[in-house]
């Protein structure tokens, strides 16, 4: 694969230094180590402090004075440290879920706990003093929500370096079909993991050349080489079909001689992992399709949800409903409740309620108004947008305008969370990847919503809405809904 540009001529830019840039690592930094020996022994101190100086569970009939634990610290520490190296847990550091890094880190205090205690038991050295077990017991339970906390604090902390352009990945992803697109649905539904996605090239011209959202088309994979060295380029991603074995072996070569790391999605009927079941028959291995997202289970608990929510919303907020609807009447004439078709899931249609924030009529000054529209894609969207009312401006801003859509989630036709419900026009001028948005319920929030709302691209919302349908669970739901409450109050990106 030779190197290809624009205005290359097939050599290595001046100045870019391919041999010597190394594969960035993703491997924990070096101060998330630190902090957790940190941790782990101030742990011990308070469980020491606990049960020696507080005396919680029993009195102590015999003091040991802080130094004669010194050696269970250390040991204590290399356990711990030694359960994350065999759960990778520094090793594979970016992207791991914080409920996962909670689970090694319960694994790991459990293992250190149970080593400590058959060392007391069964090692003569330890045996004439007397350990309290006890206080390792309590060391145990102090370092799980230490651990978990300071997980939470360092992920605050790397994402405010990768605003800052610290700790970031620039990726270029081979491969513009279904398996492409997977991956980057998940760099924009997950901006925790630190990539930055420089663009993607494949080797359809159609493809290679047409923007998905924030990601640039660069042309087919002869631009590659050139890509990687003009675009500081840290990982190659591959994404395309195993039939072409041969191309990917070769994008795969061309990163090891750039020093570039590359990785290989797997084509698995064009399915991410999360829908791949792994089996085996006798040492021999089996690859099946699991149900996932939304079965029948899943379905069920999501309704309950949606109709104890919608009806305690409805009950509970019926004060704020009649202060606002007081409000538009004051404001413009017309109706307070505005109706809208739209498209809900399996292509039905149904009649969505609003609270009217637009003066009476102004739908139908939509082509009028075609020319503002700050949309890109089938949407129509105008910042400050004229047909606004006074009240109708702060219901937008606020997303208040919604409430009545409970009204909508009590009916079955929408759900709490879900995908934006479309108008028939949009649906109209949908690509055919873009139709699996319609295969749930609609929902009053998503995950779109509470990341950038109005400021992402037509395409990246549909990523989103995707990325939510593939990897739906109740907790993610929950964390939607929380994560709602914050955009409705500041009101961030919506208009």
């Amino acid at each position: 694969m030779a190197a290809h540009g624009p205005g290359d001529g097939g050599r290595v830019p001046a100045g870019t230094d391919a041999e010597g840039r190394g594969v960035k690592s993703r491997r924990a930094p070096w101060w998330v180590i630190c902090v957790d020996i940190l941790l782990i022994n101030v742990s011990l101190l308070l469980a020491y402090w606990v049960r020696y100086e507080l005396q919680w569970l029993r009195d102590v009939s015999y003091y040991h004075p802080l130094s004669t634990y010194l050696p269970f610290a250390f040991l204590f520490t290399a356990l711990m440290l030694l359960s994350f190296r065999v759960d990778r847990v520094y090793q594979d550091w970016r992207g791991r879920r914080w409920l996962d890094q909670v689970y090694h880190i319960i694994n790991a205090a459990t293992k250190s706990v149970v080593v400590l205690f058959a060392a007391t038991f069964f090692l003569d050295i330890f045996r004439p003093f007397g350990y309290s077990r006890a206080l390792f017991l309590q060391a145990g339970l102090i370092v799980i929500p230490l651990l978990s906390l300071a997980r939470v604090a360092q992920g605050r902390i790397e994402a405010w370096l990768r605003t800052r352009g610290i700790g970031v990945v620039r990726v270029i992803i081979v491969g513009a079909g279904e398996v492409g697109r997977t991956v980057m649905r998940t760099i924009v539904a997950r901006p925790e993991l630190g990539y930055q996605v420089v663009g993607f090239v494949d080797d359809n011209p159609e493809k290679g050349q047409t923007d998905i959202g924030p990601f640039k088309g660069l042309g087919s994979l002869r631009n590659l080489p050139w890509l990687i060295d003009t675009e500081s380029v840290d990982e190659v991603i591959i994404t395309l079909p195993w039939m072409y074995h041969r191309k990917i072996m070769s994008v795969v070569r061309e990163c090891e001689r750039r020093q570039v790391s590359s990785s290989i999605v797997p084509d698995l009927f064009q399915m991410s992992l999360s829908r791949v079941d792994v089996d085996d028959l006798g040492g021999v291995p089996l690859i099946g399709v699991k149900e996932v997202g939304f079965g029948k289970g899943a379905l069920l608990v999501k309704r309950a949800m949606d109709v104890v929510g919608a009806a305690a919303g409805l009950v509970l907020g019926a004060p704020l409903l009649a202060l606002i609807a007081v409000a538009i009447r004051l404001d413009s004439p017309g109706s307070i409740i505005f109706r809208q078709t739209r498209v809900g899931a399996g292509g039905r249609r149904f009649q969505i309620y609003k609270f009217r924030s637009m003066y009476e009529g102004a739908e139908s000054e939509v082509e009028l108004l075609r020319d503002l529209n700050e949309a890109d894609g089938p949407l129509f969207k105008i910042q400050d947008d004229p047909r606004l009312t006074r009240v109708g401006r702060f219901l937008r801003r606020t997303s208040l305008d919604e409430l009545p859509q409970l009204w909508n989630v009590l009916r079955g036709e929408m759900s709490l969370v879900g995908p934006r419900p479309p108008i028939p026009a949009e649906v109209a001028g949908y690509k055919a990847w873009h139709e699996k948005r319609l295969e749930v319920r609609p929902g009053m929030t998503g995950l779109w919503q509470v990341s950038g709302r109005s400021l992402l691209s037509f395409d990246e919302m549909v990523l989103l809405d995707i990325y939510y349908i593939e990897n739906w669970s109740l907790w993610l739901d929950l964390k939607i809904l929380l994560r709602t409450v914050p955009q409705v109050l500041f009101g961030n990106g919506a208009y």
